[in-house]
Formats: structure tokens, C-alpha cells, sequence
């Protein structure tokens, strides 16, 4: 039987530990690249969701000021819904009118029917609630518009608003909220 000389190694099929640490190290790196895109991508889709949401409200909001001749006059998101349905007239009086906003392609919270239950509430794709303002308390709101947003997806917000019911996007907590009046 013939045997290798000494010093000489036989070819293997095989890879050392270098190369597989080596093969690795770069799949681990790609993976964590398309993750990362994915996340970016996931948060910039529900982003534009939450810009167009915030769009279909403003839309529903200038309907109501045209048929009742004011906007929704309150601080409370469950009212601005009912307003939209068609349930409250501009001071909040209880009213027999047309939906303007289409119900359906909102998430409500609990999923809870706002035609059955008054108090439902439109929540953005983060799970927290839209938040409205207009005319409250009345004598001091100077801002000729009201204010609609969502608090983004770091879930906090500064709630005060300014004086005349401007919010106020310098606390660090607003920085991410994404508003139906500002770009």
C-alpha cells in the first residue's frame, strides 16, 4: 500500500474554518441589509397610510363645514366621529344627517360599529387615536382652522396646544406627529 510522502497533505473537498466564518459573517451582514430596507419600507407605507387617512378626514371635515356651516366644535375624537357619520351637528347637537366620511376603510378601536356605539373612535395604523381639537373652549381659540393629527409612531405626544388652539411641534415628543394642517 502506498503511502503519502511525509509533509505532503492530501486534497480535500472540504472548507476551512476561515471560509465559513468568512461565508457567514457576509450572509449575516445581507440579512441584516434587507431587513433594515424592509423595516424603512414597512414604516414609509404606513406613514403614507396614516398622511392619507389624515387626508380622507380633512376631506370629510371641509364636506361638513360646507353642509352645516362650521367644523365640529370639541376636543373629544369619539364626538368628531359621530359629527362625521352624520349623528352631531356642529355644537354638538344630535342630528339626523349623511355620513361624509366612509367608515370602512378606517380602524376603528375594538372594532366597535360608531353607528352603534357612540363612543367608537378612528385610530391610525399605530393603534392610537386621531386626535381632533376645534373651538375649545370657544372665546379663546383664534386658529381659523382646527387641529388634526396623529401622534406617529413613537406613540407620544405633547398635548398642550399654543395659545388659540395652535399646536405646538417643538417638544420633542411632537416631533414625529404627522398633522392634517402642516406638510
Amino acid at each position: 500500500m502506498p503511502t503519502a510522502p511525509s509533509g505532503a497533505t492530501r486534497n480535500r473537498a472540504a472548507f476551512t474554518l476561515l471560509e465559513l466564518l468568512a461565508v457567514i459573517s457576509l450572509s449575516a451582514i445581507l440579512a441584516g441589509l434587507v431587513l433594515g430596507a424592509a423595516r424603512r419600507a414597512a414604516e414609509t407605507a404606513t406613514i403614507a397610510r396614516t398622511r392619507a387617512e389624515l387626508a380622507a378626514l380633512s376631506a370629510a371635515l371641509e364636506s361638513y363645514r360646507r353642509a352645516y356651516g362650521d367644523y365640529p366644535q370639541t376636543d373629544d375624537e369619539a364626538r368628531l366621529l359621530q359629527s362625521l357619520i352624520g349623528k352631531r351637528g356642529p355644537t354638538n347637537t344630535v342630528i339626523t344627517g349623511r355620513p361624509l366620511l366612509e367608515v370602512a376603510r378606517f380602524t376603528t378601536a375594538g372594532s366597535r360599529d360608531p353607528f352603534s356605539d357612540t363612543s367608537a373612535v378612528l385610530i391610525d395604523p399605530w393603534g392610537q387615536v386621531y386626535l381632533y381639537a376645534y373651538k375649545t373652549p370657544p372665546s379663546a381659540w383664534t386658529n381659523p382652522g382646527y387641529v388634526l393629527y396623529s401622534i406617529g409612531p413613537d406613540g407620544r405626544d405633547s398635548a398642550a396646544l399654543l395659545p388659540g388652539g395652535l399646536s405646538d411641534p417643538a417638544p420633542q415628543a411632537n416631533a414625529d406627529n404627522l398633522s392634517a394642517n402642516r406638510p
